[in-house]
């Protein structure tokens, strides 16, 4: 059965839409307390309708190494839910009441924006907080492209530019306007975040990486003047596995995902986690098996290529792009060391993790380089 009650096997472009698989061993969900709880919440059984009273079903996306998503089934309707890690004790990093209501307030005005059905704090139900939203059906690329698609020079340059455009148009957002003028204090963004996530290294160290020690201590000294020039509502996290892509257009955005980390601050921060996602065709090969995505396929936009293109569409004068990517990719070493930190002290027994100290250390590594390069 498909998760739509369709047929078993998808045909054509269908094929390519991301698809949920069993749950994970140890990261079920109590089923009947779930759909208990979401029947009895205002307007979700008008919205079921005829489907109120069907069994709940329940897959997990099995990619992403952050909060768990589950692709609940109810009838026809298909819907995601998300909730914490299991282990997690990072709790500010994975408030899922904060991104249920920062969906709540794009949904109306954003249309990338997944619409939420409800919120749930009572961890009685399933064991932690999480919210339910809407299911976009489409092409989510990670590592590899889907089975079955194909991606020339033209293609790349167009999903490419496509996604940097997308960045570019949720800076532009009047957050206040919307609502979200309170969500974040982008007075001194830059710096808090430096000295964040270089705190956040500390807790989560498992090894010694004097590497990534000269980085955190780099970025603190050669903070830009001109890094909180501007404010935004920005992703935090904006990559092509955290994009959906229309089937039948796969060069066009259907839905924007994770926004757990979602606030006001500098754009040119938010800029440059997408820079250190960002692979190229004459980056060592050790970076290459670790690229998100395929963002050095040939007719690709280079790093360089991105940011003429987001200031160009964003009005925002980037400045020292070099040290944005740095930071994008110390940030995103923290956030892999706390992942493989929960695998070494037993929290999480995905085997994915095993491997994910050696991908801190190449990070810290491709930064220490790329510091090298930009010194005069």
């Amino acid at each position: 059965m498909s998760e739509a009650g369709g047929p078993s096997e998808p045909r054509g472009n269908e094929a390519l839409i991301d698809r949920a698989k069993d749950v994970r061993e140890g990261e079920g969900l109590d089923l009947e307390a779930l759909g208990a709880w979401l029947r009895a919440q205002p307007g979700v059984a008008e919205r079921l309708g005829e489907a109120k009273d069907a069994a709940v079903e329940v897959q997990q996306f099995p990619s992403g190494y952050s909060n768990l998503t589950y692709m609940i089934q109810i009838g026809a309707h298909e819907l995601v839910l998300r909730r914490p890690p299991f282990g997690n004790t990072v709790k500010s990093g994975h408030d899922m009441g904060r991104e249920h209501r920062v969906l709540s307030t794009l949904a109306p005005v954003y249309p990338l924006a997944p619409e939420p059905w409800a919120y749930c704090e009572d961890e009685s139900v399933i064991g932690a907080p999480f919210y339910v939203m809407e299911r976009r059906r489409g092409i989510i690329i990670r590592r590899r492209l889907p089975k079955g698609m194909a991606l020339d020079e033209a293609g790349a340059k167009a999903l490419s530019t496509a996604l940097i455009d997308g960045l570019a148009d949720l800076h532009r957002i009047d957050y206040a306007g919307i609502g979200l003028g309170e969500l974040g204090r982008p007075e001194g963004y830059a710096r808090r975040q430096v000295e964040g996530w270089t705190r956040r290294w500390q807790k989560a160290q498992t090894d010694a990486l004097p590497l990534m020690d000269q980085v955190a201590a780099w970025l603190a000294a050669e903070l830009p003047a001109d890094a909180d020039a501007d404010a935004a509502l920005i992703h935090n996290d904006y990559k092509y596995d955290n994009v959906v892509l229309d089937p039948e257009d796969p060069a066009r955005i259907i839905a924007v995902l994770d926004w757990e980390m979602a606030t006001i601050g500098s754009p040119r921060m938010d800029l440059g986690t997408t820079l250190g996602y960002w692979v190229e065709t004459h980056d060592d090969e050790q970076l290459h098996a670790l690229a998100f995505g395929p963002t050095y396929a040939p007719g690709s936009l280079s790093r360089a290529e991105l940011v003429a293109r987001y200031e160009e569409r964003s009005g925002v004068q980037v400045g020292n792009a070099t040290y944005y990517r740095v930071f994008g990719l110390f940030k995103i070493a923290v956030i892999i060391q706390q992942i493989y930190a929960r695998y070494k002290k037993g929290s999480t027994q995905d085997p994915r993790f095993a491997m994910l100290g050696h991908v801190v250390s190449v990070l810290a590594q491709v930064a220490g380089g790329a510091i090298d390069q930009d010194r005069p």
